[in-house]
């Protein structure tokens, strides 16, 4: 979205090292990706990695807090959350799920058992490892989740008193 700063875009990054694929216009997402939407009703779980494979894991990268307006317009494809994490990003860090865009990538490849990718991910910023490491026990609970109902619970147990961070539920 060009909306945070070029110098501390994790996502740009990524473009550059040839990690990602930019997307410039909301109607070149894939119909059957995997699209990280911090409002989605569905968690991301295991379940979710053929059809990540097949069409693609999708992370909008936009600034905190300009969220509400980018995420209103919708995005095609399967939408999904992630559960909740802590950041580990100078800009948010020890916040509950204000992931830069490498992190939610890197926790979804994750999650969808893909622990190497997202630790090559994860190496490419100096705090990268900070955030496997407040994050070890839940990123291995959740991606051994067998689903929806139990990554809700595992979530509950290591977040008991967290909100939904993005609704007021």
């Amino acid at each position: 979205m060009g909306q945070d700063d070029p110098k501390k875009c994790t996502s740009a990054k990524l473009v550059r090292h040839n990690l990602a694929l930019p997307i410039y216009h909301f109607g070149r997402v894939p119909r059957s990706s995997v699209v990280l939407n911090p409002f989605a009703p569905e968690v991301l779980t295991g379940m979710d990695r053929r059809r990540a494979e097949m069409y693609g894991l999708v992370a909008v990268d936009c600034s905190w807090t300009k969220i509400d307006g980018v995420f209103q317009r919708g995005f095609r494809g399967f939408n999904r959350r992630l559960p909740l994490l802590l950041a580990a990003n100078p800009t948010s860090y020890g916040q509950a799920s204000r992931l830069s865009s490498l992190e939610a990538l890197a926790a979804s490849l994750f999650i969808l058992g893909f622990e190497e990718k997202s630790k090559k991910l994860l190496s490419m910023f100096k705090w990268g490892s900070t955030f496997y490491t407040l994050n070890k026990a839940p990123l291995h609970d959740y991606q051994n989740a067998k689903d929806s109902q139990e990554i809700y619970r595992i979530e509950s147990e290591y977040f008991p008193v967290e909100r939904n961070v993005y609704t007021a539920e």
